[in-house]
């Protein structure tokens, strides 16, 4: 007998969802405007602190201003324009954007994850969109080699949550650039206000702006677009200005010659100053890691036709002003701009600044709660404050640790050269890390031809490495930081990540067989009370060890057990519709049932009364559906199962399932089973033998549901397991160190299982077990 079913025949049931209408031509121009508040505003303010950064030691010759011109431009051009907008941004997963992202796409097309409880009906999900590959190609063969490689699913991973790790870097270190650069232009108008007075400033907005982190993006949201609208088109325009005022000859920086000649006279001081050209493509990763928000085509709209002719408009006029002022380069945005408009752009440009803070704050949430959801993040709190933008999330754990070390970073470099040394490096790592998974995509995903992936791989490895040789080349220079603080979130994420796969194995060698729960009879030797039992386990099929704990201690149990898996996917989001699968354990008296509650990385999960409502609600559609137990042979061949064959009816339309048959036995007496020619007999009669085999359910299916709504009426209780897990004696110190200090250290500081869950105290019960690994 086939004990212990996966849930099958259940995923097949579920139905698929239609492909969402395209937008219209005005709703996509609206998002594009819109998107300017919450994608662009990182990559807008890099005018703020570009050629301060890039000629820290002052301008002196015309060919190293036009050279840095140029290096701007193309920079541009290539990796937000040619990179990101028209290629990487392809790579969305179902519209969704990031790190996370690229990684849920190779792992749906290479079983690559290290997500625990996967199953293959999984991919029968609406949103797990995948191909098969052919075995001999390029892509098939290194599909089977990531497969049965362990190591390099590993490196895979520690790629991934690198990735993360300078994400969250960047979370911290772009408001301490932004706000300090923009409060800093207040000595160009007012000399007499020092060094402290502007820090001070700085750290008071900052401790601002992560107070009012828990209101949300929704609340102000509102005013983000317009205000970014207005700092672009003002940038650009007084661009515009500085060109035609003071040297219109600086247009011949976009021809590249001017870059060689930039390499040729001081190579090593033009390579070092690389590190300061490429903060003016800081926030690239945003028109990616943002995209969900709004759609692709709105962001590949409103960068090339404004925001990129804008940046470019105020680099270029910043120029002109610097041939003609070289000594101005320290605060060469404030000194171009034009006297009777100073203070009213000293608003606008705090103003910019504080909502690039903002967006890239509320990305880096998002990314951690995406973490969270695949296992590789501690449990944090999860304070959702948009109900339609799934991406705006509130973490205060996060928020308050963000703005303790913004604040000791803006105070300890107190300037920006070095603020930007440091945002450097975790900027041109993320690029690298997205240049890597894009390989994999390109290969894997799209399946493209090998010379344009070798073109992709040489040209964008090339530029990546090169900046990045030049931002470590300043690691004394605060580059440091950046590190340190990525490698401290690598080590929590990568333990977290270990300790959570080493307990689910431990679960899944000490499940109780489903035998030895039929063997104890209806009442599981036990006295069945009113009421329904939630067991909470991460077996997605099998009996977890916690439930014979349970019994071996407490001689009672309850009326209806239902075991509740909560798991995520590789998707982006799981649909209602097709969130929950059921099995019934044993025969219908046993009263024992599987659920198992699926979601998305992205999906807002928070588990209150709706979710115990909809969860009985499916539950009792699925007993009305008279579904199979696991503890027949069901699935056997020639067996009437939850899917039974059926004819064809008059108008040619075919129906499937014991559903179908219920409506047909149940209808009048003018509808009638028609079988064609073609039908064999034997079909007909395994479908007269259905109908009537539901027609003498019907009656006991009733039953059940009205049972289990008095079970409901009678209460839940949550029954979870508390496992603890520790190294065996025998095992090496790294593992002892992970397992028995950092694991069990970051267990005891995080949330506890039944607070993420949400489960209310009076309905709760833990169950402790030490396991060791």
């Amino acid at each position: 007998m086939r004990l212990d079913q996966p849930l099958d025949a259940e995923a097949e049931q579920l139905p698929s969802l239609a492909e969402p209408k395209a937008p219209s031509a005005f709703t996509t121009l609206r998002y594009a405007f819109q998107s300017l508040g919450i994608v662009y505003g990182d990559l807008g303010t890099s005018p703020l602190y570009v050629y301060h950064s890039t000629f820290s030691d002052g301008l002196t010759e015309r060919d190293d201003l036009m050279g840095a011109l140029s290096l701007i431009i193309y920079l541009l051009l290539f990796i937000p324009l040619l990179k990101y907008t028209f290629i990487v941004m392809k790579a969305n997963d179902s519209g969704q954007g990031g790190t996370f992202s690229l990684y849920s796409l190779i792992c749906r097309h290479a079983r690559v994850d290290t997500i625990p409880s996967q199953h293959w009906t999984d991919r029968m999900l609406t949103t797990y969109r995948s191909h098969v590959l052919d075995e001999k190609s390029l892509a098939g063969k290194t599909k089977h080699w990531l497969e049965e490689n362990r190591y390099a699913q590993r490196l895979l991973v520690l790629l991934v949550l690198f990735g993360t790790s300078m994400l969250i870097g960047d979370g911290l270190l772009t408001p301490a650039i932004s706000v300090l650069s923009s409060v800093g232009g207040i000595q160009v108008n007012k000399p007499q206000v020092n060094d402290d007075w502007v820090l001070a400033l700085a750290c008071i907005i900052l401790v601002l702006l992560f107070s009012v982190q828990r209101f949300g993006t929704g609340k102000v949201g509102w005013f983000f677009a317009p205000a970014v609208f207005v700092w672009f088109l003002s940038i650009g325009l007084i661009g515009i200005y500085n060109i035609v005022k003071h040297d219109p000859v600086v247009l011949k920086a976009f021809l590249p010659t001017y870059i060689f000649r930039y390499f040729q006279g001081h190579a090593k001081k033009s390579w070092v100053s690389l590190g300061g050209i490429l903060l003016s493509i800081t926030g690239t990763e945003a028109l990616y890691a943002d995209v969900g928000h709004f759609t692709v085509s709105s962001v590949q709209i409103a960068f090339p036709f404004f925001v990129l002719p804008c940046l470019l408009a105020s680099y270029v006029g910043q120029a002109a002003y610097l041939s003609k002022h070289p000594g101005d380069v320290t605060h060469a945005f404030y000194r171009s701009i034009p006297e009777p408009v100073y203070w009213p752009m000293f608003v606008v440009a705090t103003v910019a600044a504080i909502i690039a803070s903002q967006a890239t704050i509320t990305a880096t949430f998002a990314t951690i709660k995406q973490a969270v959801a695949l296992g590789c993040f501690p449990r944090v709190k999860l304070v959702f404050t948009s109900s339609k933008h799934l991406g705006q999330v509130y973490i205060p754990e996060i928020n308050w640790i963000l703005m303790v070390l913004c604040i000791i970073i803006t105070a300890g470099f107190r300037g920006t050269i070095q603020i930007g040394n440091a945002y450097g490096i975790a900027v041109v790592a993320l690029m690298l890390v997205t240049t890597m998974l894009m390989i994999l995509v390109m290969l894997l995903v799209w399946r493209t031809n090998l010379f344009f992936i070798i073109l992709f791989a040489t040209v964008f490895m090339a530029v990546d490495l090169v900046l990045l040789s030049s931002v470590l080349f300043k690691f004394k220079q605060g580059g440091w930081a950046p590190l340190v603080i990525g490698g401290l979130c690598l080590a929590v994420m990568f333990t977290w990540h270990y300790g959570m796969l080493k307990k689910y194995e431990v679960e899944q060698q000490n499940k109780v067989p489903v035998s030895w729960i039929l063997g104890l009879g209806p009442c599981l030797g036990l006295v069945r009370v009113p009421g329904i039992g939630f067991i909470y386990s991460e077996l997605a099929h099998g009996v977890p060890s916690i439930f014979s704990h349970f019994m071996t201690h407490l001689p009672a149990i309850h009326a209806v057990v239902v075991f509740v898996c909560v798991k995520y996917l590789p998707v982006n989001i799981v649909p209602e519709e097709e969130r929950f699968l059921f099995r019934r354990i044993g025969p219908k008296e046993f009263r024992l049932y599987r659920c198992v509650a699926r979601y998305g990385y992205r999906d807002l999960h928070k588990r209150d009364d709706k979710f115990e409502d909809n969860l009985i609600s499916n539950l009792s559609l699925y007993i009305m559906q008279n579904c199979p137990s696991e503890s027949t042979s069901v699935y056997d061949e020639g067996s009437v199962s939850h899917v039974v064959e059926s004819p064809l009816l008059p108008d040619g339309q075919s129906t499937t399932g014991m559903q179908s048959i219920r409506e047909l036995s149940s209808g009048t007496n003018s509808i009638e089973i028609t079988s064609p020619a073609h039908t064999s007999k034997n079909t007909t009669q395994r479908v007269r033998f259905a109908i009537e085999q539901v027609e003498s359910e019907t009656e006991v299916e009733d039953e059940d549901v009205a049972f289990l709504q008095e079970a409901r009426r009678a209460g839940i209780v949550h029954i979870l397991g508390d496992v603890v897990i520790k190294a065996k004696s025998h095992s090496n110190i790294g593992k002892k160190f992970l397992i028995d200090y950092m694991y069990a250290l970051l267990q005891r500081i995080c949330r506890e299982n039944s607070a993420a869950l949400n489960i209310p105290h009076e309905n709760l019960l833990n169950v402790g077990q030490v396991y060791f690994v």
